[in-house]
C-alpha cells in the first residue's frame, strides 16, 4: 500500500522532544548520564516545570533553574576536562570523563581512595562550586585515573589551577594561579 503506518520517521519530532526531556547534563542527546540523586533531582524538576503554564511565574523560575543547573554542570565538566588534557589526556578527556548506566568500577579496592580523593577535590580545590553535591559520575571518573596512576597528578594539578579561596580573598586574586 501506498500509505503505511509503518513510517520509521512520523514520530521523529516526538522522539527528538523525548530525548531533550531525559537529557539531565548539558547537551541535546546526552547518553552519558548516570541515574543519581542529582539526575533524579533534575529530572523531578523538569517534570514539574512541563506540568505548569509557560506563562507563569513558577515555569519560569523551574526554566531559570534547570538551566542554571545545566550550565554548572557542563562548566564543571569543562573544568574536569582542561585539566585532564593539562596531564596529557588530549584524545582521552571526553572518554574519561564519559560515564553511562553501564559503566563499572574497575576495582572495587579502588573504591574507598576514589572517595577519599574525591572528597578531598570538594574540600581543597574549586573545581566544584560551593553548594555542589559530590556527584556519583565523577567517582567513576577517579576511579579511572586511579586505573591509569594519575588520580594524585590530577589533584595536584586541581589544586594548582582551581585553589580553594581564602574567604577574604577577592576572585580576581585568585585567578593567577599558575597555568602548566
Amino acid at each position: 500500500p501506498l500509505c503505511s503506518n509503518n513510517n520509521p520517521y512520523a514520530s521523529f519530532g516526538a522522539t527528538l522532544a523525548r530525548d531533550e526531556e531525559q537529557n539531565l547534563w548539558s547537551t541535546p542527546h546526552d547518553v552519558t548520564h548516570t541515574e543519581a540523586d542529582d539526575d533524579r533531582v533534575l529530572y523531578n524538576m523538569i517534570v514539574v516545570r512541563n506540568q505548569l503554564d509557560k506563562d507563569s511565574e513558577e515555569w519560569q523560575k523551574l526554566n531559570y533553574d534547570i538551566y542554571t543547573l545545566r550550565q554548572t554542570r557542563k562548566e564543571v565538566r569543562s573544568r574536569w576536562k582542561h585539566i585532564l588534557e593539562d596531564l596529557g589526556f588530549q584524545k582521552e578527556a571526553d572518554s574519561l570523563l564519559s560515564v553511562t548506566k553501564l559503566s563499572i568500577i574497575s576495582d572495587s579496592q579502588n573504591m574507598g581512595k576514589a572517595r577519599d580523593i574525591l572528597l578531598k577535590l570538594s574540600e581543597e580545590t574549586n573545581i566544584f562550586p560551593t553548594s555542589w553535591e559530590l556527584s556519583e559520575r565523577y567517582l567513576f571518573v577517579v576511579d579511572r585515573l586511579i586505573a591509569l596512576d594519575a588520580a594524585d597528578e590530577f589533584f595536584k594539578m586541581a589544586s594548582m589551577v582551581y585553589p580553594k579561596r581564602a574567604s577574604g580573598e577577592r576572585a580576581d586574586d585568585s585567578q593567577k594561579a599558575p597555568q602548566c
